[in-house]
């Protein structure tokens, strides 16, 4: 997942200066970066974003204390002390001079009496954007050889950089005019990105947690061929982040899938409530042994909740959720470790401290357990996209859990589709894209002012909106998660079209309705399948415990027995079918 925070003069620059560059630890006043990113055990930070020519640095080029005080401090040129030095040689009073290193207006603006506004305003020096892995990937580059550990570093590497490279060409803008209330692309989709590397997590027993810390600038160039600077629109950013954290995902399960051919399969975290996506064939207690912070927030989260259910009469919605949830984590962040530990220290604290716990087999096994859970997954998904299908899903969703929305929610919602249905499996290049312009033309409506629309019921039930019995997932069960009602609508949504298809087939000339009754048959079996596997785990499960029991009373260390993968219980949006054509649409 994508979380973020604002990057500020005062105290978001000096954490930036004395946590981030050297893992979130404590450097000690006077201490050198690169000899506190040594003992901190953290590779140096290093320049990303196709705005790094317009300053004179190169991708991959290491991140300098002063370059990243400069740019991400002041808002100034990362040579701008040079810059400052030679306009002085030059003659130019001191002021002059200071001002030829800064790019755009300077934060000092914001200051001045003459500002509007001014004591409202503090001004954004950058958005620092955490990209975390799921928790199964934490555990397979812990725990797993050097081969895999490097591999997962490179999708995380890549997956980085292809959604860092999305908000500079789709999103991110810049703002002029009065105000700033005009707001244009910048110029060629550049970015200027620092990235500082973590291995660990906050808990008080160090655990496995590779993410990374990209620290954009707020600093960027105007579209209009002059190489004027300007500030990056940060609400424009906000509002993208969720989109941006399921794009993140995606790359980031294609990179792994096709890399080391592993599967995923959908988690479910909280009952009915959205699933997480997670490597299949990953031992589910090892997620609770890496995860120990996120059962604190868990609970921190529970509390918060009902708290929340109390004071408004009703669960909170996506937005709240997360608002919740980032309260959660504040108030059980504890301090990082002071001691310092290389990664192959930790690595190998972590295998023995999982192996004490699991027993080496759970440890050892754990690649081959991957594969063959891959290969089940891979005999029953078939990565074939349905784009009536999946607009109708990312609908029903979006409008459940939102009323009204905007493109970039459906958006985040077709993302989330597609990782489930495919996978791991690469998608087709502006796929999802295409899933949401055929949502915004033939599902919604646009409701009052700034873009905002809702679903079109009509379009949705065309033959008979006043069917109570399949409008009711959608408007009512008040009580029940918004999620849940939201993937009860989808369902009845799905039903629905291939109501229609089946009846549009059989009445055809050239009678389709064998070809429609296949796709019911293949869901039928799928589920039947997942039944029976569920079944199987059950059963396997019950035998484990035996032979641990025994494994005690012998006295001799349990083995566990090879886990059988299991889908998820919750059902993922849009079951596979099989591609055809349809009155409603083409397919992808």
């Amino acid at each position: 997942m994508i979380s973020k925070s604002e990057l500020r003069p005062g105290d978001g620059v000096r954490y930036l200066l004395r946590g981030v560059m050297v893992g979130d630890g404590h450097r000690p006043a006077g201490t050198a970066l690169r000899d506190a990113q040594d003992e901190a055990g953290v590779p140096p930070g290093i320049w990303r974003g196709r705005g790094l020519d317009a300053v004179g640095l190169t991708v991959g080029d290491v991140v300098g204390e002063r370059q990243a005080e400069l740019l991400l401090g002041e808002g100034r040129h990362p040579d701008g002390d040079r810059i400052e030095r030679e306009r002085l040689q030059a003659g130019d009073d001191p002021a002059k001079a200071r001002r030829a290193s800064v790019l755009g207006r300077p934060i000092e603006h914001n200051g001045s009496p003459k500002t509007e506004k001014a004591k409202e305003r503090r001004p954004w020096l950058g958005m620092d954007l955490v990209f975390r892995p799921p928790p199964t990937v934490h555990i397979a580059w812990a725990l797993m050889g050097d081969e895999e550990r490097r591999v997962l570093e490179l999708c995380q590497d890549i997956s980085v950089d292809k959604t860092l490279g999305w908000l500079g060409e789709s999103v991110a803008q810049i703002r002029s005019g009065s105000g700033g209330k005009h707001r244009k692309p910048i110029r060629d989709g550049a970015l200027i990105v620092a990235v500082f590397r973590h291995y660990e997590s906050r808990a008080a027993e160090s655990k496995p947690l590779l993410h990374d810390h990209a620290v954009v600038s707020i600093r960027a160039r105007r579209p209009d061929g002059e190489g004027t600077w300007g500030n990056l629109s940060a609400d424009t950013l906000l509002a993208h982040i969720v989109a941006a954290d399921t794009l993140y995902l995606l790359y980031l399960m294609e990179e792994v899938s096709a890399r080391l051919g592993w599967a995923w399969e959908p988690r479910e975290v909280t009952p009915r409530r959205r699933p997480v996506m997670e490597i299949a064939g990953i031992d589910q207690r090892l997620i609770g042994w890496q995860s120990t912070r996120r059962q604190q927030i868990e609970e921190a989260l529970f509390v918060l909740t009902a708290a929340y259910v109390e004071e408004h009469g009703h669960e909170p919605g996506e937005r709240a959720a997360y608002g919740l949830a980032c309260r959660a984590a504040d108030r059980t962040r504890p301090p990082k470790r002071k001691e310092p530990r290389s990664l192959s220290e930790l690595r190998e604290r972590w295998r023995e401290s999982a192996i004490a716990k699991f027993g080496a087999d759970v440890v050892d096994r754990l690649a081959e357990r991957a594969r063959a859970a891959a290969a089940a997954v891979w005999a029953r998904v078939r990565p074939v996209v349905d784009v009536v299908l999946a607009a109708v899903d990312v609908v029903a969703v979006v409008y459940v859990m939102r009323g009204t929305f905007k493109r970039h929610h459906l958006l985040a919602e077709a993302r989330r589709y597609l990782s489930y249905v495919l996978r791991g499996q690469p998608h087709q290049p502006g796929l999802d894209e295409t899933i949401v312009q055929t949502v915004v033309d033939d599902y919604t409506r646009p409701v009052g002012r700034g873009r905002k629309m809702t679903a079109d019921l009509h379009a949705l039930y065309p033959r008979d909106t006043d069917d109570r019995a399949v409008l009711r997932p959608l408007i009512r069960k008040r009580t029940a998660p918004l999620y849940a009602r939201a993937r009860a609508a989808a369902g009845a949504l799905s039903a629905r079209v291939y109501e229609l298809r089946r009846a549009d087939r059989l009445d055809s000339p050239r009678g389709g309705g064998g070809h429609a009754l296949e796709q019911e048959t293949d869901v039928a079996a799928l589920e039947q399948t997942r039944a029976t596997i569920e079944a199987v785990a059950k059963m396997a499960a019950k035998l484990q415990d035996g032979i641990r029991e025994r494994a005690v009373v012998q006295d001799s260390r349990p083995q566990p027995a090879p886990s059988v993968p299991t889908p998820s219980h919750t059902q993922p949006p849009g079951v596979q079918q099989t591609p055809g054509r349809t009155p409603a649409g083409g397919l992808a």
